[in-house]
């Protein structure tokens, strides 16, 4: 923590003698938290200020200024909270007929409440070493988002190209997380058979970038 953050937001009373600890709280300007986790539970215990509406604080951990409106925390600054990327410049390959994690695809990021929604856009560069399909999945954590309803075909996105092509596949989803907790988004991959490539062609090894971007949409 900072020098500024605290755990607590002390209710004070008449003829209460301040301590060292109470002035440096209110010295700060506004409540410094570390996280929203520290910051819920600054309020509301044993000689600590009821939340109410108009309260504001400072979170650390993603460098926010906050109010709470009466029923949640809200973000100063517009609807965008916050923006976390991934870049990935190396190859990734994998012979797999069940899904697993691309390498080096994966971007973690904490919603400031969990009223926010969560704008993912991913840019893959993939191949495959014959014309093999080839499937890729966009991941919340374990759980598969943005699927289609087909039944037989659960991708976000299907490859069917030639060894000496890359495919440059674009996915944009908005989601609804409901959690104020880490959370990892991330693309996986499997093949029908061969192999499939990320970031270089299937002939040979030129080639490619591919990312992985989030951004949380305050409600």
């Amino acid at each position: 923590m900072g020098a500024n953050a605290t755990t607590f937001v002390p209710a004070y009373v008449a003829g209460e003698v301040l301590t060292a600890a109470d002035l440096g709280v209110t010295n700060s300007g506004i409540p410094v938290f570390a996280t929203t986790v520290t910051r819920d539970a600054a309020f509301g215990g044993t000689g600590e200020k009821v939340l109410a509406e108009g309260q504001f604080a400072y979170i650390e951990a993603t460098d926010q200024t906050m109010y709470y409106s009466g029923s949640s925390w809200l973000a100063l600054g517009g609807k965008l909270g916050q923006v976390q990327s991934t870049f990935k410049a190396d190859a990734f390959s994998t012979t797999s007929t069940s899904f697993v994690d691309v390498t080096g695809l994966t971007v973690d990021i904490t919603p400031s409440a969990a009223t926010s929604k969560v704008l993912i856009m991913a840019y893959i560069a993939n191949s495959g070493s014959t014309t093999n399909d080839y499937f890729m999945n966009l991941n919340r954590g374990a759980t598969a988002i943005c699927q289609t309803t087909s039944g037989s075909t659960i991708s976000t996105a299907r490859g069917f190209v030639a060894s000496a092509m890359t495919l440059y596949t674009t996915v944009v989803f908005l989601d609804s997380p409901a959690t104020t907790s880490a959370t990892t988004y991330k693309i996986q991959g499997k093949v029908g058979s061969d192999t499939m490539y990320v970031n270089r062609r299937g002939a040979d090894t030129l080639g490619s970038t591919s990312t992985i971007t989030v951004m949380e949409i305050l409600a």
